[in-house]
């Protein structure tokens, strides 16, 4: 252990020993060690919304305090995020700016209410379509982020699921009754592969021509 990362500890103990609050120095240099992901800025809200949920792991490992939190995390604006927040810090009050409050700011202009209710909207009308099973289990996992209803529901979330299925794969899923989301994908899964057998099966069926001369 180095020198520096055994004073940070004595005087964190020390903090706690005494029911004082470490240094902000110190809980921003332990917060550093965790190698937290800077923010740029973006204009691609889930991962804005991707950079705050990955501090958000960091700050509840650590169990900071709420204004350690924000501190923290300012630290981590760069580029055009910087610039950002140097232009919005102005019209907040910092010494009582908690974490949901920031989150709140940072929300207004990287993850607007506009935004989320487009891809709410963009997730309750989704459909299979032409796309495989695998992208379309993907794009169903990323639109249950914003209806916590649904995923949160365990008949619910498997029921909107086979809805946005092909026809014909959804009939193969229900044919044994509704189950569980997790179950909902793997028949999905091998009902797209038996689907697949059958075309391969009929190709191979087909006549042979000759060619013609």
């Amino acid at each position: 252990m180095d020198d520096s990362v055994l004073r940070t500890v004595c005087e964190n103990q020390a903090a706690v020993d005494t029911g004082a609050r470490p240094r902000p120095e110190a809980v921003y240099e332990r917060f550093r060690r965790m190698d937290p992901k800077e923010f740029l800025g973006t204009t691609v809200p889930m991962i804005a919304e991707g950079w705050i949920k990955s501090i958000e792991v960091i700050f509840a490992f650590m169990e900071l305090q709420d204004a350690d939190r924000f501190r923290c995390a300012i630290f981590l604006l760069t580029w055009d995020a910087r610039l950002w927040w140097e232009s919005m810090s102005v019209s907040v009050n910092l010494q009582t700016l908690s974490w949901d409050g920031f989150k709140e700011v940072f929300y207004s202009n990287y993850f607007t209410e506009e935004v989320r209710s487009r891809l709410t909207w963009d997730f309750m009308t989704l459909r299979q379509g032409d796309s495989s099973v695998g992208e379309f289990v993907r794009k169903f996992e990323m639109g249950c982020h914003f209806l916590p209803l649904i995923v949160n529901d365990v008949q619910e979330k498997p029921r909107h699921f086979m809805d946005g299925l092909r026809p014909i794969l959804r009939r193969d899923v229900r044919v044994d009754g509704l189950t569980t989301y997790a179950v909902a994908i793997l028949r999905t899964l091998a009902a797209e592969q038996d689907q697949r057998d059958i075309e391969v099966d009929r190709q191979d069926k087909r006549p042979y021509q000759a060619p013609q001369q």
